[in-house]
């Protein structure tokens, strides 16, 4: 919505300036968008032509001596090469300086010189000040026109444009006097007048009208004989321009003039053009109608027209018809002013892809109480403009019977109350408005007691511009829009316990621990469907007829996601198509076993693709860099486990994974016998060849729910930091034991075998083939042994040497290599 300041206080009497009024606008809910102060227009100036000579080189220039004024070098006259076939000596134009940007060129100007002749500056056209798209000829203005000043105060092009943003529950606002209203309710001035004076027709309008349609709601209409279509008043262009629209001739800038004055549509029609009676109905089927915008539009019976004998002649509330246009031959003119249904006109529109100004309005819902004023205000403006003599109003409302007792106001709206106890505006909003002001603000705004009322409620009409107003929540609002939120206090929330409690459940703990933790690891959190296509959902084990989709959205989200994994290989493979192969995806979320409540699990998961590892994605100056392995998912398994809480140091590994993980490059991460809490691994062919997908791939599962709960510790105070003032001891150990035996049976075994004196067991060497054989490898631990009571001696290295050896030997069947 866009509107002039000028504009803005022919309804509204204040002293504020535009800064103070656009401050307003974005607090009392009217967000400013824009403001156009004219600038770009200041330093052109009022300029006289002294004189035009030929220019020495070239037959179509000329060399002018301009007066700019006394301000512009010292008085003295400007030498400027000008082209322009109307340029003459005594014309008075406008002068763009040296250093100022023309708008219609896009360019700034500056000393230079044409075929050889000095330029100091430039005489411009209308489309060079983007005015209009006249380029015939420099501007040529009243000989009067005084010299020297800039051209923009002369022209009225210094008047401010705001553009605001209205929100839906605005209809109101679609009108500058509406705006004005809101800002002299917020105490930003005094709303003048806006009451209508009816105009006295003669006559009964001739034209036979019937409505047919329950899309219209109300219809008003008028004849004037005798007008004389033409341009329409320069205040009244320039407001238009100013905003945005293209004046055409006096009747139709008169209906664009009150849409945006008043946020009520009319049309005009040539009287002359219609053929019988207007009838009101829905559009038939084959229908067709070349609308204003110059395009033929197919019409079908969900669309309401305005039509005569021969046909539509106006697309309700959207669009007048080329064929009953006015132009400059009208003479007899129909004004029509009406209501339509706004969920009908919001359809219609959206169907025929027709967006206008009108449909804007009518879809939002214009003031009923203002169709018979609307009508009295473009009449007079075109008895104003174009003279004429208007018939008497005709006028049909379509609405139901109202209740008994209701309050009917014109074209049979039927007023709203709302009881408004002042108690609300603190329950909701926890400030505290008195009676009186909250009354002052209502009243302001349109609302009307009615009744007595009471000191602790009152009971109020809602205006007519206000269909968004249902209850006293929305009366809330508006005290406090208009009060200003700015004025609220801020005041911290009260302390509900002596001692804060957690908050958070212990699944939101945990997925936000994962997340951070993934993404610590440079992996890219993703968000994808919950529905995946059946093949997919197969490949991971699910596709169970209980979880398919019974409308599913599209074919290919056909069944409930069994495991993350589908939606993130397709999200990696579908960057790998755009150029990015090296990617590492990770999402939290939830996946579905069963259609019962205990089959939905939560898991975090993860994929990486290319060379996409911890280290960072992409080539190495030291070689190719290395691709993605099962090793890069284990470690961010185990990540992911210990963010959340998980004991990684009693995880166990075993191999492999389920099937859609590769075989021999898979595991899982186990909690005892039977707690699986993880999986990880590159992916089965197969799998990648039925989601489509290729290149280095690996990924993992974390089953957040698996994770025990760690047991509260009596105090949040951390322990006594204990370090030994001994020695620790180092020794080495080479176990010969069968190739399908993992390393980390040999690490526990050994962390076994004494806890507290064996702080730390690390693999350093795997030995396979030459003298082991094929089903034997030898496997090396470095055990670190950490004394806390007394220096150890060669008989406790001896014991504790033999335990490790045993409880190895028990545990996995190994012997110590010679």
């Amino acid at each position: 919505m866009k509107f002039t300041l000028s504009w803005l206080k022919d309804h509204l009497e204040t002293d504020a300036g535009l800064a103070e009024i656009a401050e307003r606008l974005t607090m009392i809910g009217l967000e400013v968008e824009a403001i156009d102060d004219g600038a770009a227009m200041r330093p052109f100036r009022i300029a006289r032509v002294l004189t035009a000579e030929r220019h020495p080189d070239a037959d179509k220039l000329q060399v002018l001596t301009v007066d700019a004024g006394p301000d512009v070098n010292g008085g003295r006259p400007l030498q400027v090469v000008c082209g322009a076939p109307n340029a003459r000596a005594g014309l008075v134009g406008v002068l763009g300086l040296p250093g100022t940007h023309v708008p219609g060129l896009d360019v700034t100007l500056g000393i230079g010189k044409i075929r050889g002749v000095e330029s100091h500056g430039m005489m411009c056209s209308e489309r060079e000040l983007e005015l209009s798209d006249e380029h015939n000829g420099i501007i040529d203005l009243p000989e009067d026109a005084p010299v020297g000043t800039p051209f923009a105060d002369y022209a009225g092009l210094a008047d401010p444009v705001i553009e605001i943003n209205l929100t839906p529950n605005h209809p109101d606002a679609t009108g500058v006097y509406g705006i004005a209203r809101d800002l002299a309710a917020s105490g930003l001035g005094t709303l003048k007048p806006g009451a209508v004076e009816p105009v006295a027709g003669q006559g009964a309008c001739p034209v036979e009208l019937r409505v047919e349609s329950a899309t219209c709601l109300g219809f008003a209409l008028r004849l004037v004989r005798g007008v004389a279509n033409g341009p329409s008043p320069d205040w009244m262009q320039k407001r238009l321009k100013a905003i945005g629209l293209r004046p055409i001739n006096a009747l139709v800038d008169v209906t664009n003039y009150v849409t945006f004055d008043r946020g009520r549509p009319l049309h005009v029609f040539d009287a002359r053009k219609v053929a019988g009676a207007l009838v009101v109905r829905q559009a038939r089927t084959g229908e067709e109608i070349l609308g204003l915008d110059g395009r033929t539009h197919a019409l079908d019976p969900s669309v309401c027209v305005i039509a005569d004998e021969a046909g539509p002649e106006s697309i309700a509330g959207i669009m007048g018809g080329e064929h009953s246009g006015c132009d400059e031959t009208t003479t007899d003119v129909l004004i029509e002013s009406a209501l339509w249904e706004p969920l009908d006109i919001a359809r219609a529109g959206r169907s025929l892809g027709i967006v206008t100004d009108a449909r804007y309005r009518f879809e939002r819902g214009v003031d009923p109480a203002f169709m018979g004023a609307g009508l009295d205000l473009a009449t007079r403006l075109v008895m104003d403009l174009c003279g004429g003599t208007p018939s008497e109003p005709l006028v049909v409302v379509n609405r139901p019977q109202p209740a008994e007792g209701a309050l009917v106001g014109e074209a049979g709206h039927v007023y709203r109350e709302v009881e408004f106890p002042f108690s609300e505006t603190r329950r909701l909003t926890g400030v505290d408005v008195s009676r009186e002001e909250s009354l002052s603000i209502l009243n302001r705004l349109g609302f009307v007691e009615t009744g007595a009322g009471s000191p602790e409620r009152v009971r109020l009409v809602v205006p007519s511009w206000r269909p968004d107003i249902d209850g006293k929540a929305d009366l809330v609002e508006e005290i406090m829009r208009m009060r200003g939120v700015d004025r609220i206090a801020p005041e911290p929330l009260p302390r509900l316990a002596p001692v804060g409690g957690r908050i958070l459940t212990r699944a939101q703990i945990r997925d936000r621990a994962a997340r951070r933790a993934l993404a610590v690891r440079g992996m890219v959190e993703a968000v994808t469907y919950s529905f995946i296509p059946r093949a997919h959902a197969e490949a991971f084990g699910g596709g169970a007829e209980a979880l398919r989709l019974v409308n599913p959205i599209a074919a290919d989200m056909s069944d409930m996601r069994p495991s993350l994994l589908p939606g993130l290989i397709a999200a990696a493979q579908r960057n790998a198509a755009k150029g990015f192969g090296d990617a590492a995806l990770f999402e939290v979320a939830g996946i579905y076993l069963s259609d019962a409540p205990e089959g939905q699990r939560r898991v975090a998961g993860g994929v990486r693709r290319g060379t996409a590892t911890l280290t960072g994605p992409g080539r190495a100056w030291d070689g190719a860099a290395p691709s993605v392995g099962v090793f890069d998912a284990k470690a961010d398994a185990i990540a992911a486990l210990e963010a959340a809480g998980a004991p990684v140091e009693r995880l166990t590994v075993e191999a492999p994974a389920r099937g859609w993980y590769h075989p021999g490059r898979s595991g899982r991460l186990k909690l005892g016998p039977k707690t699986v809490l993880a999986e990880f691994g590159e992916f089965h062919p197969r799998v990648l060849k039925a989601l489509g997908a290729s290149g280095p791939l690996c990924g993992f599962e974390v089953f957040l729910d698996e994770i025990p709960e760690a047991k509260r510790k009596a105090t949040r105070t951390k322990p006594v930091l204990s370090l030994s003032s001994f020695q620790p001891v180092r020794r080495d150990f080479a176990f010969v034991v069968p190739a399908g035996v993992e390393a980390l049976s040999i690490v526990r075994a050994a962390e076994g075998a004494d806890r507290k004196l064996v702080t730390g067991v690390r693999v350093f060497d795997v030995f396979t083939g030459g003298a082991m054989g094929a089903d034997e490898k030898s496997v090396a631990i470095e055990v670190t042994l950490s004394p806390s009571e007394r220096t150890l001696t060669e008989e406790d290295l001896e014991k504790v040497s033999a335990a490790i050896v045993a409880q190895v030997a028990k545990a996995t069947g190994a012997r110590l290599r010679a």
